[in-house]
Parts: C-alpha cells; structure tokens; sequence
C-alpha cells in the first residue's frame, strides 16, 4: 500500500512542478529522449529543425520567442516525435489505483 502511496505521490508532484520539455540537438528527432523540467519564465516546449544540416533542436521556450521556424507547443513533452498523453491523465491514472487499493 506504500508503494501505491508513494507512486501517486510522485505522479501529482510532477504534474505541479511545470512544464517539462524534450532536450536535444541531433539528427533524429525520435532520439531525443533527454527531459527537463523548464524555468518558470518558459511556458512553451519548442522544436527547430534545421534545414541544410539535418539537424533538430528541442527545449524550453517563451511563447514571445515562437516565430519563423521555431514551432511551439503546450503542454508536458509536447515536442516528443512521437505523441504522448497529457500528465492529466496520469493523475486520473494514479486517482483510480488510490481509490481500488485502498
């Protein structure tokens, strides 16, 4: 039950402690698999590539900044190349695992 506990515990914490973006520069953007949780001056996630030298960069933004070829997005890992599930939906997650197991 502990477990349980602490795993819904970590789960809300993530999800209040601010936006959390995919960081890198490489060639692949499916190999960006490093997180960071964002300064509170960024609100946005951003993903630039880079034409002519098959390059991606991804990380933190402020929404001031997402102009020309920076694409933004909201939301926690947002700029992943493959889609991932709102963090609201990780606490619906841990909310039911509380309710059944205890």
């Amino acid at each position: 039950m502990k477990f349980y506990g602490a795993l819904i515990l970590f789960t809300t914490l993530s999800a209040a402690c601010g936006l959390r973006c995919y960081t890198c520069t490489a060639a692949d953007p499916r190999s960006c698999i490093d997180t960071k949780s964002c300064p509170v001056i960024f609100n946005r996630c951003f993903s630039l590539r880079v034409d002519g030298y098959n390059m991606v960069t991804k990380g933190c933004q402020s929404s001031i900044a997402c102009v020309g070829a920076v694409t933004c997005c909201e939301g926690d890992l947002c700029n992943s190349a493959m889609p991932t599930g709102p963090s609201v939906f990780l606490l619906l997650v841990s909310s039911a695992i509380l309710v059944v197991f205890l």
